[in-house]
């Protein structure tokens, strides 16, 4: 319960002295000028310290949000390997920005003052962040206030549930036509670069991730029942890819010159143990089949667009290319739209026939 003593100092002001005493809590004391003041915060106190709020307010005002990245980075991001250096650097840019504030002061509104500097700030390129650079920006950020709230006890509540985030643009679909694709293999052919019409050839006939592709090694292929074993994944589960007619006939050919100081498939000329760089030799490529505005992950797209327009539903393109929801892959509806048709017209033959 609450106690008030009275104190009268050397002017003849008095002063109250509050403390609260509640059995298997810590003692807190507070003073006050006025006796309302102490006896409402007495009472607010108690009851605080009953319903289990008291001490999560007293956490977040002794933790600075500085101490929660430096935590969050030791303790957290060692268990997620792949995104650790990304996050680390959008985690170092918020606690640039709000290093200094107490948790207890980190507000909705503070996090969108900097959420809208970050949207209209530059890249190292000098281009505009793209709103889903926000997102990913805001997600890293409300990971660590999670972890803060549920498992340290840093903090009554994420602020960032209060806090929108920007929409993200539908995504980009940029695949090659058929005059295109031709052009731009026969370039490919021509490359002064051994790997790059086999690795081309591969990526839009398996829509491998480019990072998967030069990662893959020896014992992960199976030339005899055409597939390879990715581990290495995008999502972190592992992923059967099927190999089939040209290029795994490519590839094929491929294995009777392997080198036998790696494991990997396209080795460096260099260094063995490191992929081979295609990023000029691509480009080369480009550049001689006329083709612009096109990425090596531009190949990934052009496998999800020909399956969708060779008939495959949107649950056959996500499992194909390794996605766990439907959601990445609806950018690629409209280009199903006709197998859709037929699907709906065989579905009304059958149901009325020749009514």
């Amino acid at each position: 319960m609450a106690t008030i003593e009275t104190r009268t100092n050397d002017t003849g002001e008095k002063s109250y002295r509050v403390k609260v005493r509640l059995k298997g809590y810590p003692a807190q004391t507070a003073s006050f000028a006025r006796l309302t003041d102490a006896r409402k915060w007495g009472a607010d106190t108690e009851s605080a310290i009953r319903e289990g709020r008291h001490f999560k307010t007293a956490e977040s005002k002794k933790h600075t949000f500085s101490e929660m990245v430096n935590r969050y980075v030791k303790d957290v991001l060692p268990g997620k390997p792949k995104q650790a250096a990304k996050q680390k650097q959008q985690l170092e840019w918020w606690a640039e920005k709000m290093g200094v504030y107490v948790l207890a002061d980190i507000t909705p509104a503070l996090i969108v003052q900097y959420r809208d500097e970050l949207a209209s700030g530059q890249t190292y390129r000098g281009t505009q962040r793209n709103p889903a650079t926000v997102v990913r920006y805001l997600a890293a950020l409300s990971h660590a206030f999670s972890i803060a709230v549920n498992e340290w006890g840093w903090l009554d509540d994420n602020p960032m549930r209060k806090v929108k985030k920007p929409k993200e643009s539908r995504g980009r679909v940029r695949y090659l036509d058929d005059a295109e694709r031709e052009r731009f293999l026969a370039a490919c052919k021509e490359s002064s670069s051994k790997e790059l019409y086999l690795c081309v050839i591969l990526a839009l006939s398996t829509g491998m991730r480019q990072a998967e592709l030069m990662g893959l090694k020896w014992q992960d292929v199976n030339l005899k029942d055409g597939f390879v074993i990715l581990h290495e994944t995008k999502n972190g589960e592992r992923r059967r890819v099927p190999l089939s007619g040209h290029g795994l006939e490519l590839l094929k050919q491929h294995a009777k010159v392997r080198r036998l100081d790696t494991d990997l498939l396209f080795p460096g000329t260099i260094h063995a143990n490191k992929p081979v760089s295609l990023r000029r030799p691509f480009e080369n490529a480009l550049q001689a089949a006329e083709i612009t505005n096109f990425h090596w992950h531009d190949l990934r797209h052009c496998t999800a667009s020909y399956l969708a327009m060779s008939g495959a539903s949107l649950a056959e393109i996500s499992e194909i290319l390794g996605h766990k929801t439907l959601s990445m892959v609806k950018r690629y509806a409209h280009l199903s739209d006709g197998h859709v048709s037929s699907v709906v017209s065989r579905m009304n033959d059958k149901i009325f026939g020749g009514a």
